[in-house]
């Protein structure tokens, strides 16, 4: 592996870690409990981990909330866990990534506090978005926007003063105007580059640069017609470039560089590609494909667009499928592909967002779910991305095929999006349930004393343990697919990539002489010449339905 572009093709593997293994029965998932499973990550074919927040947090948003960022939650565990982690993963050739929220803080964060106890227009308060509330007693939040998890964006503080809060109020935003605030996050990546991580994952990655200075400010309706970019108040604003050469310059004091991964909710590749440039973080997520119905029209266009602007960036793309904000892809795609009549939400990719909100609403009673097909499909469609130029990012659980959780009690929900959003959306609490290990037992193996999620009785069927044994699981299906892939990869770095005939509703690509054929229908496709490396189903002289097809 290039020790200094090892993630331009990396597979990487997303862990949450309260929901992975709990190593201390308290139904927490810990540090102890992943070093506990290296093997497993080993053995899986990882390149790299991605550790989701694991920080000091009152977890009102899955510890997204961060009190403090050089520190690790005493119930997952120490620094020392966290090195030893490192050093058990190292060993094993896995890389480590960790996640970093740049965007907000959580109100116990030691510099909020100190906001709240001083007055309007002190430099404790200049560290996050305060402004004057409206009206003669100051009692009107200066706008009516909304936050992303329901309720208003702004939270009045009783001294005539609203801070402002994307998220939940709970997470008050970061003002990065501030010299303070950069200096002190330029302190947090060297302290976790000092513990060995080799890169990060930016949470809010476009939303750091604001721009409130408009006064009035513009409503909520005015805001809805303004595309994310220079003029938008605070998504994708051009400022971002300027923080993140300086984390840039921070990178590049390490031998090898450190590098990360925005995460960028930015539909113009151009302005995504912004964020990969080796100035830059140096990669950008690219979640078109996660978003699109799954067929070759679209996968053809995304996957044109987004290789052009990773070449133009210097950079490599991503492609996602899953992750710990979106419902399942072995769910998704076994639901009808998202039309004007099922989805508010229309875009060129045929976004799926807005319907599988309001699937989960309906308790999966709004569309007809076909499991078998779903699973075929995410597959399938992950042979397609592990086949492309750049790397590919999976979901702890997306090796199982674990479908969403849909039986979860209203008492024992946890995230905000259910509690402030109430009646439009349940929340992605259901692809954050902890990992069944064994097919039975308080917790499915994931820990000695039950599990923080409820876990659904059919989750034993999916257990590691009884996949591990069958060579016609989906977890057979992905070492095989990982092992693969790095043997042809060396070959195929540097090959030259082709599009190829193929039938309507199909698409074929080469690296070399690594080729790809999917079919995305429903009807058999035929199948080109050639020899079969690897199937996602059991091919004959065609290709099944929903398959793809690794040949040369």
């Amino acid at each position: 592996m290039d020790e200094k572009n090892w993630w331009r093709d990396a597979v990487v593997y997303q862990i949450y870690p309260r929901s992975f293994a709990d190593s201390n029965a308290d139904g927490i998932g810990d540090l102890n409990g992943i070093r506990a499973k290296v093997g497993y990550l080993r053995d899986l074919g990882v390149d790299a981990v991605w550790l989701s927040p694991f920080y000091p947090s009152a977890l009102y948003d899955g510890g997204y909330d961060v009190d403090d960022y050089r520190a690790v939650d005493p119930r997952i565990g120490s620094i020392e866990d966290f090195d030893a982690l490192v050093d058990a993963l190292h060993a094993q050739g896995i890389k480590m990534i960790v996640d970093i929220v740049p965007n907000h803080s959580s109100i116990h964060h030691e510099w909020f506090q100190a906001a709240l106890a001083s007055p309007p227009g002190s430099p404790e308060r200049d560290r996050y978005i305060f402004r004057d509330g409206l009206g003669p007693d100051k009692a009107i939040p200066p706008s009516d926007w909304g936050a992303t998890f329901g309720g208003p964006a702004w939270e009045p503080v009783g001294d005539g003063q609203f801070y402002y809060h994307l998220f939940a109020p709970e997470q008050p935003d970061w003002n990065w105007d501030n010299p303070e605030v950069r200096a002190d996050f330029l302190r947090t990546l060297r302290f976790w580059a000092d513990h060995g991580v080799d890169g990060f994952r930016v949470d809010v990655a476009f939303g750091l640069a604001k721009d409130f200075s408009a006064d009035p400010l513009p409503t909520a309706a005015q805001l809805a017609q303004i595309k994310a970019g220079p003029d938008h108040p605070y998504y994708d604003r051009d400022e971002v470039d300027d923080i993140y050469a300086e984390w840039r310059q921070v990178f590049d004091e390490y031998d090898p560089p450190r590098f990360a991964v925005g995460e960028v909710w930015v539909e113009i590749p151009s302005r995504r590609a912004r964020y990969a440039v080796p100035t830059s973080l140096g990669q950008a997520f690219n979640f078109d494909l996660l978003r699109a119905n799954f067929d070759a029209v679209n996968f053809f266009r995304i996957v044109d667009e987004n290789l052009t602007s990773a070449d133009e960036a210097g950079s490599s793309s991503t492609w996602v499928f899953s992750n710990h904000d979106v419902i399942r892809s072995a769910t998704r795609l076994g639901l009808p592909p998202a039309t004007p009549e099922n989805s508010d939400i229309k875009n060129s990719q045929g976004t799926t967002w807005d319907r599988d909100r309001r699937w989960l609403l309906s308790g999966g009673t709004y569309l007809p779910l076909d499991a078998e097909a779903g699973l075929a499909r995410s597959k399938a469609a992950l042979a397609f991305a592990l086949a492309l130029p750049g790397s590919t990012y999976i979901y702890q659980g997306e090796e199982l095929g674990l479908p969403e959780v849909l039986e979860i009690p209203d008492a024992e929900r946890q995230d905000p999006a259910f509690y402030r959003n109430a009646g439009l959306e349940v929340g992605r609490d259901g692809c954050r349930v902890p990992l069944p290990w064994t097919p039975a037992g308080t917790s499915f193996g994931f820990g000695e004393n039950g599990s923080h999620l409820p876990q659904p009785d059919w989750f034993g069927q999916y257990a590691v343990s009884i996949q591990a044994d069958d060579p016609a699981s989906t977890l057979a299906f992905f070492r095989k697919a990982l092992a693969l892939r790095k043997q042809l990869l060396p070959a195929a770095v540097d090959a030259h990539f082709a599009w190829h005939d193929s039938p309507p509703g199909t698409l074929h690509f080469s690296r070399g002489e690594w080729h790809t054929f999917t079919n995305f229908t429903d009807a058999p496709a035929p199948l080109p010449a050639g020899e079969i490396l690897l199937s996602t189903a059991a091919p004959a002289d065609v290709a099944p339905p929903n398959t793809t097809i690794w040949f040369r």
